[in-house]
């Protein structure tokens, strides 16, 4: 066969193939059940698939691995930048807590909404030009695999690393194992409890994979989204009650907005505040250890409910939850962005981050320290 005939051959069926790979994506999309709650194992395949039908807008990474040596996968929601400049980033994860299973489910949601309007929605689209948006449907896939091993293991919050020298019982709370005033309150050191804290600031892997991949991008990265359930709430740092943020104010008015957008939904009230004004103190969060490290903006979205079902929330509950929670994480997303794009200058975006980015670094580190050390009263 001719050179050129071989080559427009082997172009055809490559397009072929790639077109039908675009098609069993598709057709995997559609059949799937987003007011359902799935097993790790659909997870997975429905991240493939979602990659597979939208190769344009979509990519996906392994950034880390789990106690048990399972995929910490991501999903990169973003399109080509035609200016060419360098893209700001958007991170949200879910399921760090296994029992959670709402929070799954609305990443998966989020997903889909944004696949279903980009193209249609000219906001959208320039988003998604300016910004990556980085999505880990689940964070803590041991403990989440684990809750779905029968009734009895059903409310597991933590991870499912093995147990201290001294004790029987398995697992960290990831939530409370970041480097963010680590072990100073509302934790625990008894590895039966549900708040134990691990052994050190980042001992378990799959919080350490986090701080290690979104630390390489922190001078991009306008917003951290974490999300829980439940008490219908919108957290902002810090969990300590000592520590204020530098922007606390703007924190407050931002989630405070994306509270009165999530209302207008279905009716549901979300309270915004720190931790330690409208639920408990805490340290070792993910969201207070993206702002210490100068993530400007950094929020826990607590889902439905407000104790009635907590996270045994019903399948009838996913789709006006998930419908709630992604407008208001589309507001505070369309806050940043705006923030940092004012008038589409690059200039402004790079400013925004590096110069208020760093200088917050400092303070709150300094805050952090005297705090750990007893200093701060």
């Amino acid at each position: 066969m001719k050179s050129w005939l071989l080559g427009l051959f082997l172009l055809t069926n490559t397009d072929l193939y790639t077109t039908h790979s675009v098609v069993e994506g598709l057709e995997s999309m559609q059949n799937y059940d987003y007011t359902k709650y799935h097993p790790m194992d659909e997870i997975y395949r429905w991240m493939e698939d979602v990659e597979r039908a939208n190769p344009e807008l979509i990519s996906s990474a392994v950034y880390g691995y789990t106690y048990e040596g399972r995929n910490i996968t991501l999903l990169k929601l973003g399109l080509n930048d035609t200016a060419g400049s360098e893209k700001k980033v958007i991170w949200m994860d879910c399921g760090i807590h296994a029992r959670e299973w709402i929070a799954p489910a609305f990443c998966q949601w989020f997903v889909k909404e944004i696949v279903n309007s980009y193209k249609t929605n000219k906001k959208l689209g320039q988003m998604l030009q300016n910004l990556d948006i980085y999505v880990t449907p689940v964070i803590n896939v041991d403990g989440y695999i684990f809750t779905w091993a029968n009734n009895s293991t059903r409310l597991w919050r933590k991870s499912r690393s093995l147990p201290p020298p001294d004790s029987t019982c398995y697992g960290v709370d990831l939530n409370r194992n970041f480097k963010a005033n680590w072990g100073t309150i509302g934790v625990s050191f008894d590895s039966c409890e549900n708040t134990y804290c691990g052994k050190s600031a980042g001992s378990e892997p799959e919080a350490q994979a986090v701080m290690d991949f979104v630390g390489t991008m922190v001078n991009q990265t306008l917003c951290f989204l974490t999300i829980h359930s439940a008490g219908q709430l919108i957290l902002l740092p810090y969990g300590h009650p000592e520590i204020s943020a530098p922007n606390y104010n703007e924190l407050v008015s931002v989630g405070q907005a994306a509270a009165v957008e999530m209302k207008k939904v279905h009716g549901m009230n979300y309270t915004v505040g720190t931790s330690p004004q409208i639920l408990y103190p805490n340290s070792g969060s993910s969201r207070d250890w993206a702002r210490l490290i100068g993530i400007p903006f950094s929020y826990t979205f607590e889902l439905r409910d407000k104790g009635e079902f907590g996270h045994l929330l019903p399948e009838d509950h996913i789709q006006p939850a998930c419908e709630e929670a992604y407008v208001g994480a589309l507001s505070i997303i369309t806050y940043v962005h705006d923030k940092a794009f004012k008038n589409g200058a690059v200039t402004t975006v790079k400013h925004f981050t590096l110069a208020s980015g760093f200088t917050m670094t400092i303070w709150s580190t300094i805050v952090a320290v005297f705090v750990t050390t007893g200093f701060m009263v």
